[in-house]
């Protein structure tokens, strides 16, 4: 019994951490972040800044274990690894990402004084995004899978979205747990603390009913194609051409759309190999049907260079090559030593190049649009660049390589956040879903069925103008919420000492 309460916070940490994963797609068990984050939270005070990391990377394994267990599908089902490498990437993955969280904890002690709770509480959630930031856009080109704030699009917190984008809403799912554990010890009045919750909460409840941006045009009639082949059948030699032909079958009974659109790599083949007999009529035939196809396929570049890359057919040919690269799927970084090991455990992964900052708006529907490949969805930052010129939203996917997990839901959760982020419709095309329709407000109108062979119809409204996010983006938000760490930490502290 001695063992168990000496141990207690290091035993369920794994489980407040598994209680996260499921406050996110598809459970959406959304307060249970608040739950989670008050039970971790309170298990890093009076304590050593060690004690607290430990507890931390117990709760980070228990969250990214559950969480994104799915790259154990796309390194051993899809991509060839052997068993047992495929095993051993997915703990070094798991044991990696563990290590942020521990790292919050870490400083969260370590700069505040931890011999007063007040001081600890304040920091945490200021440390908690900081970390979330660098986790999730710089450090290896982005990781922001399972970032709290993705939990909140059901709650009053959506509200705040337009405004202060995913990183000024986990501030504030971190500041109400802090919040809750202050109450709790008593280091700040009960009263104040459900009075400044309320005050969140409602202005939060408040601001989702504000449209920050206004229609511009009339609505457009789209078609989605979602084609379901199956990741380990796609590239085979002799299944290229049954691929084309009911790509191509489906979209001719669609012409009457304005816009039609395939999934990422919807084409098993490069652009040289196909676009004479293949896109060119296809693009001829758009044309005829006063319809714009939007394709995507991989294309050679002139230096050795591979591009995924997505083409506008019809009226406005185009391209877009994806930028924001996917590391160690699309990319090797941390090269030699990434590579030696992956030579090592047999595990064969791309090696693309970025497309570009500079590269040019596609158009569809008449309107300009916001495109992003797969990945790069997850970024905040990627979206507004496009606004306010781009009238909606275009994602194509191929979430294929994680089978029937919960990867394709979380996909299509942070996809819905750029939506909400910049006030426009989203259309989101997957090869085996979940393809779907977005509104501005982050809502899915319309989504088809996960693996099945079918074509999503709907409408959507150019939308135009700036949410408040748009003008700003995430580095500026996060510079205002350091200052502030900065002049509350020395305030308190100072009264602390006085």
């Amino acid at each position: 019994m001695s063992f168990f309460i000496k141990w207690r916070w290091e035993i369920f940490s794994p489980v407040a951490g598994l209680l996260l994963t499921l406050a996110f797609s598809p459970f959406n068990y959304s307060y249970l972040a608040v739950a989670s984050l008050v039970f971790v939270v309170s298990s890093w005070l009076n304590c050593s800044p060690r004690r607290a990391a430990l507890r931390a990377y117990l709760y980070g394994l228990g969250l990214f274990g559950s969480g994104i267990s799915w790259v154990y599908i796309s390194i051993y089902d899809y991509g060839g690894a052997p068993f047992i490498g495929a095993i051993l990437v997915t703990v070094a993955i798991v044991c990696f990402w563990s290590l942020f969280p521990a790292l919050t904890a870490y400083l969260s002690i370590k700069l505040s004084s931890k011999k007063n709770n007040k001081v600890v509480l304040w920091g945490i959630p200021f440390v908690w995004v900081f970390i979330e930031y660098y986790r999730g856009y710089w450090f290896l080109n982005g990781f922001p899978w399972l970032q709290i704030a993705y939990t909140q699009l059901e709650t009053p917190l959506r509200g705040f979205v337009p405004i202060i984008g995913v990183y000024g809403v986990g501030f504030l799912l971190a500041i109400t747990a802090t919040l809750i554990v202050a109450g709790i010890n008593k280091a700040i009045k009960l009263k104040y603390v459900v009075s400044v919750l309320m005050l969140i909460w409602g202005a939060g409840e408040y601001l989702a009913t504000i449209q920050w941006t206004d229609i511009i045009g009339d609505p457009i009639k789209v078609a989605l194609i979602q084609g379901n082949v199956a990741q380990d059948q796609k590239w085979l030699a002799k299944n290229r051409v049954k691929t084309l032909v009911n790509y191509q079958k489906m979209t001719e009974q669609n012409w009457d759309a304005d816009i039609i659109i395939w999934p990422e790599t919807a084409i098993p083949a490069y652009l040289s190999q196909v676009k004479n007999f293949y896109l060119d009529p296809l693009s001829a035939k758009a044309k005829l049907n006063d319809s714009d196809l939007i394709v995507s396929l991989p294309a050679r570049g002139e230096k050795a260079e591979y591009f995924n890359t997505v083409l506008t057919l019809g009226e406005n040919e185009a391209r877009y090559n994806k930028n924001h690269l996917l590391p160690f799927g699309e990319y090797l970084p941390l090269q030699p030593l990434s590579g030696w090991v992956l030579d090592l455990l047999n595990i064969r992964l791309g090696d693309f190049t970025p497309g570009g900052d500079d590269q040019a708006l596609l158009r569809a529907g008449g309107y300009p649009f916001s495109t992003s490949i797969c990945y790069e969805d997850a970024f905040g930052e990627e979206a507004i660049r496009g606004m306010p010129e781009a009238a909606f939203l275009v994602n194509v996917t191929n979430d294929a390589w994680f089978g029937d997990s919960l990867e394709p839901h979380q996909h299509m959760q942070i996809a819905q956040m750029r939506a909400l982020e910049t006030g426009r419709y989203l259309l989101r095309v997957t090869n085996t879903g979940v393809t779907g329709i977005v509104e501005p407000n982050g809502s899915i109108v319309a989504k088809a069925a996960m693996f099945d062979s079918t074509v999503l119809r709907g409408l959507v409204v150019p939308m135009g103008g700036m949410t408040p996010y748009a003008r700003v983006g995430d580095d500026i938000i996060v510079i205002i919420l350091l200052f502030v760490l900065v002049v509350l930490r020395f305030s308190l502290i100072n009264k602390v000492k006085s």
